[in-house]
């Protein structure tokens, strides 16, 4: 079970609404970053074209409504051992530069990007 800042186990509740707030977080990230850069934000965001789209013209009464979904709206992109090792430097203890090992990260999980496409 989850624990909030002062050690305790987090109740349904208190675990519903840290969900709400991630999802209201993501959403407006979301839409900012479409809004500012679209490329930027299809890549950083691993979403399709229709989905920016979607997010873009969303209005801040949808956005609240959406965000208080009890399923977590963003997920982890990295669902292998190899992206995870290289962003934790966590078994290739070979490589020094943690810049390195990032930027690997970084394009392994952009081919996975351009494959969904």
């Amino acid at each position: 079970m989850a624990a909030n800042n002062y050690g305790n186990p987090m109740t349904s509740d208190q675990i519903l609404a840290e969900i709400r707030e991630a999802n209201l977080t993501y959403l407006m990230l979301a839409q900012t970053l479409i809004r500012s850069d679209r490329a930027q934000a299809l890549f950083r965001l691993g979403i399709s074209e229709e989905s920016a789209n979607l997010l873009a013209e969303l209005s801040p009464a949808q956005i609240l409504k959406i965000a208080s979904s009890n399923m977590l709206l963003c997920r982890f992109r990295t669902d292998d051992d190899t992206v995870w090792n290289l962003l934790t430097n966590h078994k290739s203890r070979k490589i020094d530069n943690d810049a390195t090992s990032r930027l690997h990260a970084s394009i392994l999980m952009a081919g996975r990007f351009a494959e969904a496409i």
